[in-house]
């Protein structure tokens, strides 16, 4: 499979899956939930760390975000978020991740007026993550979810303006969710994007479909990407053993 192209994997389906993962040689993004963080298993991880590393297979991690906020405004959420941040970034230095996605908790409709706070709170929750993304060499990328326009993540990337705080970009959540061209979000989040989450939707859905099953111009996206300095590395997020082998191989196409 093309170096630095991956495929998404839950932490729950590490058992039955990986030995696909390995048979393909598909480097895995590995998502983890709350419950399986609880019940990680330190030589579990490290044996999977291993078995990828022998087989020259990069790995991503994927942080919960289910009920988890690192802009909140309530300590007692930013302190179960915090505890979140510490065990996926534990699981991520027992696999060798060199980057962990993380959803960044903004929403326009709940902070509208009121993105300073925000962005307040945000700062001050990522600044002290990034000696130990740096120790590790694990690169920290802020995710879009529900985000209108590039601005607040924008802001807080160059507010904090370092080398091991990132931009992930997904764009099915783009077409979703964006009311930004893409051409205008890449100008403004451009030099801070580091990865990419690849699925195709109809614009109604977060359908997780194969790359080229919905109404995504995914050749706009790849022009684009071209322009960057640095080739973000990509994960594609299509569901089920077929369609993440479509998508793979929609993807590599598109790449030189």
């Amino acid at each position: 499979m093309h170096k630095g192209v991956h495929g998404r994997l839950p932490a729950r389906m590490l058992p039955s899956e990986l030995r696909f993962f390995l048979q393909h040689r598909i480097a895995p993004e590995i998502a983890f939930s709350c419950r399986e963080l609880d019940d990680l298993s330190t030589q579990q991880m490290l044996a999977v760390g291993r078995e990828l590393a022998a087989a020259e297979l990069a790995v991503t991690v994927h942080a919960p975000f289910h009920d988890l906020n690192p802009g909140a405004l309530d300590p007692l959420v930013t302190a179960v978020t915090r505890k979140r941040i510490e065990q996926t970034l534990f699981a991520a230095g027992c696999l060798g991740a060199r980057l962990m996605v993380v959803h960044p908790g903004f929403d326009r409709w709940r902070y509208q007026g009121q993105e300073h706070l925000w962005l307040e709170a945000s700062a001050s929750f990522w600044e002290p993550w990034l000696p130990q993304a740096a120790d590790q060499n694990c690169l920290l990328a802020l995710e879009n979810i529900f985000d209108h326009q590039p601005d607040p993540l924008a802001t807080l990337l160059d507010q904090l303006n370092s080398p091991w705080l990132s931009h992930c970009f997904d764009i099915g959540h783009w077409q979703l969710f964006s009311r930004t061209p893409l051409a205008e979000w890449f100008n403004r989040l451009g030099p801070h994007t580091a990865h990419l989450h690849l699925h195709d939707n109809h614009g109604d859905a977060d359908e997780h479909l194969p790359v080229g099953a919905g109404k995504i111009d995914f050749g706009e996206l790849f022009r684009l990407v071209q322009t960057l300095s640095k080739r973000p590395s990509m994960t594609c997020e299509a569901l089920g053993h077929q369609d993440l082998l479509t998508s793979l191989a929609a993807v590599v196409r598109r790449l030189p």
